[in-house]
């Protein structure tokens, strides 16, 4: 029986997907936590703003080590920054329904403009150090949308 699943699996090797096989390139092409994850940080990295305003809910919430954030805020932080690399690591999905909880780490290679009320004045480096990070997205009629977000150093 092994046997015969090998060689399907020599024959037909599109018939197994995995995520680097085809990544996903929007929301709307993403299934999993661990995609919309990937797709989400892709749009902040390409300043892809049209695809991260969709993204987050109206009633998006985010938790930093400053404070909390609203969408509006998120937005204008996410718009300060100039990220040039991104990685993601130690990526963890629950589903629940029409939620799913995903926890990962990331760390960030780029600028920020100082706007985040820090009162530095000139681009400042984004944290280099891994991050721990929880975003909740949510199934809704017009797709996957974050409704919560919470970053932890």
């Amino acid at each position: 029986m092994l046997t015969s699943a090998l060689m399907f699996l020599l024959m037909f090797p599109s018939a197994c997907t995995f995520y680097g096989d085809h990544p996903a390139r929007a929301l709307s092409e993403a299934t999993g936590g661990e995609a919309l994850e990937r797709v989400f940080w892709k749009d902040v990295q390409a300043a892809n703003w049209v695809e991260v305003e969709r993204a987050l809910a109206s009633n998006y919430a985010g938790v930093t080590p400053s404070g909390t954030l609203d969408r509006s805020a998120t937005l204008e932080q996410y718009r300060g920054w100039q990220l040039k690399d991104h990685t993601l690591g130690d990526l963890q999905t629950e589903l629940n329904g029409s939620t799913v909880v995903v926890t990962y780490t990331i760390t960030l290679n780029g600028t920020s403009n100082g706007a985040a009320g820090n009162g530095t004045a000139g681009p400042q480096p984004l944290p280099s150090a891994p991050q721990h990070m929880m975003t909740v997205w949510q199934q809704q009629k017009s797709g996957w949308v974050a409704i919560a977000h919470s970053v932890s150093q």
